[in-house]
């Protein structure tokens, strides 16, 4: 009798976790570009599913090529993730010809978020220039859709979007509507995991702003400007970049005119990316007062998953304060 009981205990405790598990089977098929994305996807998803990405943290949109195994996820896609063409560029055709299936979540044109013209990357500080762009509303005024492979810095939007918890949440919402709409069964899980994560970004924002309130007056440079939305949400006094795009590299004259702003603005920290190689930042500060530093804006080396974004813009946040109060002794 005991023996019946403990069995039929077991199967219905069976029964009851294939029930309450995850719906990974159902899930809507969702893949996003770069791992920032795919984080907050996978934020929105936790209980029914996973997100896949296009490219790792160490590669660069910059440069990025389709390879076969990115050509099936796309086709088989019921939602896709992306900046826009001022960052993914490559994507432009496959788009037309693999996903059209797919809902694509275009984010430069998601109403409701901070975007941004691209600033001067001369120097010249404008973080309390008020000229930004809503969502949606920007893209009359010199948006360049970008017909290569990179983007164009210094026309259009700058497409660095995710570097902002406020756009993070705008971004995470629109995902699980988007989520919802292709799977109404579980939209309540959608829906409570975006009302949870934007909890957590608000959190983030409060816990970043206190690390960088001591070091928010002290300017630094960059190898390109990837951290307009960073600098502008927390009050930064960055901006000063090697390279006008990417894709470019500057000439004797135009390092010759950095290395004088950095001795001129009193820069301690240049910042260069794990995607590009350092020489330059290295050939800039040759002669100053300025130090090699690393920040990192895609999350190299983090393991993909909801947590990613948190680590990645805490690491952001440490990686600018601990260099910058470094510096300053």
């Amino acid at each position: 009798m005991f023996r019946r009981f403990q069995l039929f205990f077991i199967s219905v405790l069976a029964v009851s976790c294939v029930a309450s598990g995850p719906a990974s089977a159902t899930a809507p098929r969702v893949v996003a570009t770069i791992p920032p994305l795919q984080s907050l996807a996978a934020l929105a998803m936790e209980g029914v599913g996973f997100p896949d990405v296009l490219l790792s943290g160490g590669e660069t949109p910059h440069s990025f090529a389709l390879r076969p195994s990115h050509s099936r996820m796309l086709s088989s896609a019921d939602i896709i993730v992306r900046v826009g063409d001022g960052l993914e560029g490559f994507l432009e055709k496959p788009l037309r010809s693999l996903a059209r299936r797919a809902t694509v979540l275009q984010l430069d044109s998601l109403a409701g978020l901070e975007l941004y013209p691209y600033r001067q990357t001369d120097g010249h500080d404008d973080k309390n220039d008020d000229t930004r762009h809503e969502a949606g509303h920007g893209h009359g005024h010199g948006h360049d859709h970008g017909h290569d492979h990179g983007h164009d810095h210094g026309q259009g939007i700058d497409p660095h979007l995710w570097l902002h918890t406020g756009n993070a949440i705008g971004i995470l919402k629109a995902i699980s509507v988007a989520l919802s709409k292709a799977d109404p069964e579980n939209a309540p899980v959608y829906t409570g995991n975006a009302a949870r994560g934007a909890i957590r970004l608000r959190a983030l924002k409060l816990e970043i702003d206190r690390m960088m309130s001591p070091v928010r007056d002290r300017p630094y440079f960059v190898f390109h400007d990837a951290w307009q939305y960073f600098d502008r949400e927390f009050g930064l006094r960055g901006g000063g970049a090697i390279a006008i795009s990417p894709e470019r590299k500057p000439g004797a004259r135009r390092l010759a005119e950095v290395r004088e702003s950095i001795r001129a603005s009193g820069a301690r920290c240049v910042f260069a990316e794990p995607q590009f190689p350092p020489a330059l930042v290295n050939t800039v500060i040759r002669g100053t007062a300025a130090r090699l530093a690393v920040l990192d804006p895609l999350g190299a080396g983090l393991e993909n998953g909801s947590d990613q974004y948190f680590r990645l813009m805490r690491n952001l946040a440490n990686g600018i304060s601990s260099c910058l109060k470094t510096s300053s002794r």
